[in-house]
């Protein structure tokens, strides 16, 4: 299968060699390699630029503002990464982190399944692991079903009908409630892991938290839904105080008339997917 793989990075110079050398090793290679210096102040292009030699590699600069805005920023660099291709001559196009260790089989892992699992398979994943007392262990997700967003890959006319990644914080969940509600699958592979050297949301700004509720509102989550996700993720990442965070950036959204994400249909099919999981849980 054809492989883009894009990487945007920010100040990463320390990290992107380890991300870039575990690419040089893939038993699978990728087509063609795009990474995007979102205006990095440190020598991210310069290390990128030292594998030319070694990848299919296209090293650019995009200009940006140095903040980093959850989803914003990210995806705004992807997106310039992308528009340099055409997607149509790829089977798979991929957005990954600059800040990630791939197995050597990866690549290899991700497109059999891809295959194997038919042509409706429309987003393929291992999982991210990080360092926690001396061991490599899974993060802290809260569904197992979730695709990180530092490691995406679409197959292309999934990627296409989905309308490509929406530039806002919640991105790496509206892909995938998008891709089934075309009726894609979305899939993890039990034991393929990959090192995520540093923690999703490690450069988020505390005001992000508040993002994170306008996110549920743009998703049309629904009070209900918004509490107890919000309630969930703060007791997972043991701080309760983001609780409040939360369902204030909910509500200030809902006051200032925020335009949605999804449309209304695709609201309900979001709400559904996530009480039907809850349900599942609790046994019902």
């Amino acid at each position: 299968m054809r492989i883009a793989i894009i990487i945007p990075a920010f100040n990463e110079e320390s990290l992107i060699t380890k991300t870039l050398e575990s690419l040089c090793a893939q038993t699978l290679q990728a087509t063609q390699i795009i990474v995007v210096d979102d205006n990095s102040t440190d020598a991210t292009l310069e290390v990128a630029q030292s594998f030319a030699d070694r990848l299919p590699l296209q090293v650019i600069k995009n200009q940006s503002s140095a903040e980093n805005i959850p989803g914003s920023k990210v995806i705004n660099a992807f997106n310039k990464g992308l528009s340099l291709i055409n997607i149509d001559e790829f089977d798979v196009i991929c957005k990954y982190d600059s800040d990630l260790i791939f197995p050597a089989n990866y690549l290899e892992m991700i497109c059999y399944r891809f295959r194997e699992s038919g042509i409706k398979t429309g987003m393929v994943a291992g999982h991210c692991t990080i360092i926690k007392n001396g061991q490599w262990v899974i993060e802290n997700q809260n569904n197992p079903d979730h695709i990180r967003g530092a490691l995406k890959a679409y197959r292309t006319e999934c990627f296409e009908e989905i309308n490509g990644l929406r530039s806002t914080i919640g991105w790496d969940t509206i892909d995938e409630m998008l891709a089934r509600y075309y009726g894609w699958k979305v899939i993890t592979i039990d034991g393929l892991y990959v090192k995520h050297l540093k923690p999703t949301g490690a450069a988020y700004k505390p005001k992000s938290m508040q993002l994170q509720g306008e996110a549920f509102y743009k998703m049309r989550y629904g009070w209900m839904l918004t509490f107890i996700t919000a309630l969930k993720m703060s007791l997972n990442k043991n701080r309760l105080s983001l609780f409040s965070d939360y369902l204030k950036g909910y509500f200030k959204a809902q006051k200032n008339g925020i335009e949605p994400v999804l449309n209304k249909d695709q609201g309900r099919f979001l709400r559904s997917y996530r009480w039907n999981g809850i349900r599942s849980k609790i046994g019902f």
